[in-house]
């Protein structure tokens, strides 16, 4: 990608080859945020996908320095970097926390909720598969109503997705964000302000996963566009309690043109329980959010 004409880093810092699966949504989102990121970064991640990625000891296919961390202690590995960072004076250095959503919004929450509240300086990253991929695909806190997993086997999940980002807000953070890999620049630009900041910064990526979601590797870039044109995602960030649209959702509120839920949904296998009552619910609550997004926006 021509640097002058996008303005991204063209150096590249993985190699080529990894395990993560074909189609990966994960893998596009970390290409362009270890881009943005660059070379004077630590990251640690717990037991997940990204640790597949990443690859067995001794071989790895990541160019920049990695902790492996137990799945609970994500945010708290990234505090005890940053302290032994700041031992040794070294402040040029930015922490780097990625999890999934099941080490994020279950299981890590505890952790990184004291360093939020603490504003220990590192970015959190999480990317949000809606489930335990890793692992067989059970549901996470994030998995949607309507949705289909190894343990919601018969009968789909019944409770709505967790709101995490009014969660993480509720932090009183200098700086939180979406985005997707479907939208590349937007995210790069991002994590580029993000490591400018200094405290704790969140951000959280909408990353399809084909096996999970069942839908072909070829779409995963469709599917990520269309999570952003139903609704279902929303591009923002918030800098300083100030929210604002960003990329394709401020386009989108701009100009119009939000596609129904529907388009979204069918294209997933996941899906394919889904009842007619809990479509409706989930295209209510899609256009809730985006009312919401844009009351704020305007404020």
């Amino acid at each position: 990608m021509p640097e002058k004409l996008f303005k991204v880093n063209a150096e590249e810092y993985i190699l080529p080859g990894n395990r993560a699966c074909q189609g990966c949504g994960l893998s596009l989102a970390y290409r362009y945020i270890l881009k943005a990121l660059r070379e004077n970064t630590i990251l640690t991640i717990p037991a997940s996908c990204l640790t597949v990625l990443h690859g067995l000891y001794p071989v790895t296919s990541v160019r920049i320095p990695c902790l492996n961390c137990t799945f609970a202690s994500t945010a708290a590995s990234a505090s005890g970097l940053v302290a032994g960072l700041a031992a040794l004076n070294r402040s040029d250095i930015t922490v780097v926390a990625i999890a999934g959503d099941g080490g994020t919004y279950d299981i890590g929450i505890q952790a990184l909720s004291g360093a939020a509240e603490r504003g220990t300086d590192f970015i959190f990253v999480c990317y949000d598969n809606e489930g335990y991929m890793n692992t067989g695909t059970q549901r996470s806190s994030a998995t949607p109503a309507g949705a289909l997993t190894t343990t919601t086997p018969v009968l789909t999940k019944q409770q709505n997705k967790k709101d995490m980002m009014k969660i993480m807000e509720g932090h009183g953070l200098p700086y939180l964000a979406t985005g997707s890999p479907a939208f590349p620049i937007d995210l790069y630009d991002k994590f580029v302000k993000a490591k400018r900041i200094k405290g704790t910064r969140y951000l959280q990526i909408a990353t399809p996963c084909p096996p999970g979601w069942v839908f072909p590797p070829k779409e995963t870039v469709r599917i990520g566009r269309l999570a952003v044109e139903t609704g279902s995602v929303v591009l923002y960030e918030i800098e300083n309690g100030k929210f604002r649209l960003t990329g394709r959702s401020k386009t989108l509120a701009e100009k119009g043109g939000r596609v129904p839920v529907t388009h979204f949904v069918e294209r997933q296998g996941r899906f394919r329980k889904m009842s007619e009552a809990q479509l409706h619910a989930l295209q209510q609550a899609t256009d809730h959010k985006w009312a919401e997004c844009l009351k704020r926006a305007e404020a």
